[in-house]
C-alpha cells in the first residue's frame, strides 16, 4: 500500500488527490441517486408512460433487494481490489461497468432492464469502497486533516446526489424515464474522464493490490469471478426470456434472512473463536447494539425511495402555478439538510466531549432510530389526508425528510466512528465489512415493508406508517436502556494479549 505523507495543500488546504476522488464520487453519486430516485416510480408506472407496471409489492421487493445488493457486492468489490487489482483499477473498472448499467437502462425496452441494474449493482460494489478507502489513503497516520479531509469528501456526496435528483427528476417528468437514465450515464461519464484525466494526483495510493496471493490462489479467484458472472448472465437472461419465473417478494425474503444470518453467523465467529480478550468481548457485546439500531434505522429511512417517494408522486400536492414539481426532487430534502445541519452537529459532538457529557455510542443511535421514528408520525397524519381523498402539501413530506436527517446525522457517522473504535483491531477491517451488511438487511427489508403500501390499500396506510414509527421508537427505547450497561463496555481498556493467546 502506498501512502501520500506530502504537505500537499492543493486542493481546500488538501492533497490535490482529494480533488480527484471528490469529483468522481460526486459524479458517480449523481448517477446513482438520480437513477433511484426514479425507480420505483418507473416500475410501478403504467405502460402507457413508459413504466413497466408492476405493482407496488414488486416493484418495492425489486429496489429493496437492488439497493441491498450494491452494499453486500461492497464486500467481494473491496477483496478484488485488495488482492486482485488494486483500488484505482477497481474504482475505473467499477465506473465503466456504472456507466454501461445506466445505458443499458436508457434503452426502452423491458427485456434489459434487469441486465441493466446487475451492472449497476456489480459496478458500484468495485467502487464504492475502493474510492472511499483511498481518500485515507492520501494522508500520513498523523495527518490531523484526515478527518476534515472526509467531511469534505461527503459534501462531494451530497451535492452529487442533489444534482442527480434535481436533473434526472426533471427529465424524467418532462422527457420520459430512459431519458433520466441517459443522464445518469452521462454523468458517470464525465466523472471517469474526470478521473482518468486526473488520476496521477493519486501519486500511487491504491495503484497495486495490498495482499499479494500465490499463484494458484490468483487463477482460483478470477475462475470464481468468471464463474460468477457466466451464471448471473445465464441467469439474467433465463428470467428475461420468461423461462424462469421469478417471485420478487419472495426472493427478497429470502434473501433478507440470509442477510441476516451471514451477518450474526460472522459476528458470532469473530466473538467466539477470534479469541479476543474479555474487554474486547465487552467492547464487541456494546457494537451489537449499534448495529441492531442501524438495521432498524435503514429500513425505515429507506421508506425515501419507495413509499415516500410513491407518496409524492400519487397524493402529494405538486403544483407551484403552472409548474410541477417532479417527485424525485422531494428526496433531495435530504441532502440539502445533510450540507446546512452536519456542521452543527459535528461541533455538538464536540462541545459535549469538552464538557465531559459525550454520549455513549449507543446511546447516540438510539435517540437517532427514535428521531427517525418521529418522521412516520408526521407521515401519520399525512396518510389520514390522503386517505380522505385530498392532496396533501409538499411540507408534510420535507418535515419527515428533516426529520429523517436529523437521525440519520445522529446514527450513521456515529456508528461508522463506533465500528472503527469498538472492533478488536485485527478484525478492524472485516467488522467494517460484517457491519455493512446491516445496511444490506434493512435496505431489503425497507423493500419488503414498503410493498404493504398498495393504492387499493389507502384507507391502511395511516396505519402502516405508525406500526414502522412505534416499531422503531420501541427498539429505540429497548437500546437506550441497554445502554445504561454496554457504555461501561465501550470504555473497557484494550488488554495486552499474553504471548499464548
Amino acid at each position: 500500500m502506498t501512502i501520500k505523507t506530502t504537505n500537499d495543500t492543493k486542493f481546500f488546504g488538501h492533497p490535490a488527490g482529494l480533488q480527484t476522488l471528490f469529483f468522481t464520487e460526486m459524479w458517480e453519486r449523481m448517477s446513482y441517486y438520480g437513477m433511484r430516485a426514479l425507480l420505483v416510480l418507473f416500475m410501478t408506472a403504467s405502460l402507457q408512460e413508459e413504466g413497466l407496471a408492476f405493482t407496488v409489492a414488486t416493484a418495492t421487493a425489486i429496489y429493496g433487494l437492488y439497493t441491498g445488493a450494491v452494499y453486500f457486492m461492497g464486500l467481494p468489490g473491496g477483496w478484488m481490489a485488495d488482492r486482485l487489482i488494486g483500488g484505482q483499477r477497481a474504482v475505473w473498472y467499477g465506473g465503466i461497468i456504472i456507466m454501461c448499467g445506466h445505458i443499458v437502462l436508457a434503452i426502452p425496452s423491458t427485456q434489459t432492464f434487469f441486465i441493466g441494474l446487475i451492472l449497476v449493482v456489480v459496478g458500484t460494489g468495485l467502487l464504492k469502497p475502493n474510492i472511499g478507502a483511498m481518500v485515507g489513503m492520501l494522508y500520513s497516520d498523523n495527518d490531523a486533516r484526515r478527518d476534515s479531509g472526509y467531511t469534505l469528501y461527503y459534501m462531494g456526496i451530497n451535492i452529487g446526489s442533489v444534482i442527480g435528483y434535481i436533473v434526472c427528476g426533471y427529465l424524467a417528468t418532462e422527457m420520459g424515464y430512459h431519458w433520466a437514465f441517459g443522464a445518469a450515464a452521462v454523468g458517470m461519464g464525465i466523472g471517469l474522464i474526470q478521473y482518468r484525466l486526473t488520476q496521477p494526483r493519486l501519486e500511487g495510493a491504491a495503484a497495486e493490490p495490498t495482499v499479494a496471493l500465490s499463484p494458484g490462489a490468483h487463477k482460483l479467484s478470477w475462475m470464481t469471478i468468471i464463474a460468477f458472472v457466466a451464471g448471473t448472465a445465464v441467469l439474467t437472461m433465463l428470467v428475461a426470456n420468461g423461462t424462469i419465473i421469478i417471485d420478487a417478494v419472495a426472493v427478497a425474503k429470502y434473501v433478507a434472512i440470509f442477510f441476516t444470518l451471514v451477518f450474526l453467523a460472522y459476528y458470532a465467529a469473530i466473538f467466539f473463536m477470534g479469541n479476543l480478550t474479555p474487554n474486547e468481548k465487552r467492547r464487541l457485546g456494546a457494537l451489537f447494539l449499534v448495529c441492531i439500531a442501524s438495521i432498524c434505522f435503514w429500513a425505515g429511512f429507506e421508506q425515501a425511495g419507495s413509499s415516500l417517494n410513491l407518496f409524492g408522486r400519487d397524493y402529494t400536492e405538486r403544483m407551484i402555478g403552472s409548474f410541477e414539481i417532479p417527485p424525485a426532487w422531494f428526496q433531495s430534502a435530504n441532502s440539502f439538510f445533510i450540507i446546512i445541519l452536519s456542521p452543527f452537529f459535528a461541533a455538538l459532538w464536540i462541545n459535549l466531549g469538552k464538557r465531559m457529557m459525550d454520549p455513549s455510542y449507543g446511546f447516540k443511535c438510539a435517540i437517532g432510530l427514535i428521531i427517525m421514528a418521529t418522521g412516520f408520525i408526521v407521515m401519520f397524519f399525512a396518510a389520514q389526508i390522503a386517505a380522505s381523498g385530498l392532496k396533501v402539501a409538499p411540507y408534510w413530506l420535507v418535515m419527515t425528510y428533516f426529520l429523517h436527517t436529523v437521525g440519520e446525522l445522529c446514527l450513521s457517522p456515529v456508528a461508522l466512528s463506533a465500528v472503527s473504535r469498538l472492533s478488536p483491531k485485527r478484525f478492524a477491517g472485516q467488522m467494517m465489512g460484517v457491519f455493512v451488511l446491516t445496511y444490506s438487511i434493512g435496505n431489503v427489508v425497507a423493500g419488503l415493508l414498503a410493498g404493504n403500501f398498495a393504492p387499493d390499500r389507502l384507507d391502511e396506510m395511516p396505519g402502516l406508517y405508525m406500526q414502522i414509527s412505534l416499531f422503531s421508537i420501541a427498539i429505540g427505547i429497548v437500546v437506550l436502556l441497554m445502554t445504561l450497561k454496554t457504555r461501561h463496555w465501550e470504555k473497557a481498556p484494550i488488554e495486552a494479549k499474553s504471548d499464548n493467546a
